[in-house]
């Protein structure tokens, strides 16, 4: 555990949410921004939701949470209600109010830098400027999973593009019909390695789930 994750759970109090997990989804509050491709991280925890029979619901200002079971263990169910740029603040309450270690956070995200569709699990590591990594990581440390979901690059001409007013027009936009069919598809398999990520650990989730582009169909465990 880092220095900062250290400091932040010697202060934290008693749980308000008991859980052994917690899965945060990132995205952008509100139905105008519920079918962008910076969204995908809260169609994960949405899918959770719909299996597990629970609904997140608004607590204070910070994230919409539930404690829901998963393979018969607990976890809380997370979509911040702060901007992607600010998801360390609902980081920080979501741990503090279920004390969760941060090593059992999984953090689902959009990924530019990977093909649509593709998946991508991993412990701990950098932000890959991505802004909500980077809160997350100022806020409480490095040592979270990761699930990345691939939503691709933007291009001009042919080519990648990394100017930023074109990057932000594209993640804060409705793919096409056929790419949100495959992200859609992607979310599912994505619900599906958090629940092995909770049952049989980061390294078999990954080698099970880790994949470039388009994926199979979704398979439970």
């Amino acid at each position: 555990m880092t220095p900062v994750a250290r400091r932040f759970f010697r202060s934290a109090g008693s749980p308000r949410f008991p859980a052994n997990w917690v899965v945060m989804g990132l995205g952008n509050p509100g139905a105008e921004y519920a079918r962008h491709r910076h969204n995908v991280g809260f169609w994960v925890v949405d899918e959770l939701a719909r299996r597990t029979g629970v609904r997140p619901k608004v607590t204070g200002s910070l994230m919409a949470i539930a404690v829901a079971q998963l393979g018969g263990v607990s976890a809380a169910l997370v979509k911040p209600r702060t901007y992607v740029n600010r998801s360390g603040e609902a980081a920080r309450q979501a741990l503090a109010w279920t004390s969760v270690p941060v090593e059992r956070l999984v953090v689902v995200h959009d990924d530019l830098d990977l093909p649509v569709g593709a998946l991508r699990i991993r412990s701990g590591g950098g932000h890959g400027g991505h802004n909500g990594l980077k809160s997350i990581i100022a806020a409480v440390g490095p040592d979270f999973v990761r699930v990345r979901i691939g939503i691709g690059r933007p291009e001009v001409g042919g080519a990648p593009t990394w100017d930023p007013d074109i990057v932000a027009d594209y993640v804060l936009s409705v793919p096409p019909p056929v790419e949100r069919e495959l992200l859609q598809e992607t979310a599912v398999i994505a619900a599906d390695a958090v629940e092995a990520v909770i049952a049989h650990g980061v390294a078999a989730a990954a080698a099970r789930f880790n994949r470039r582009g388009s994926p199979p169909p979704s398979g439970k465990g």
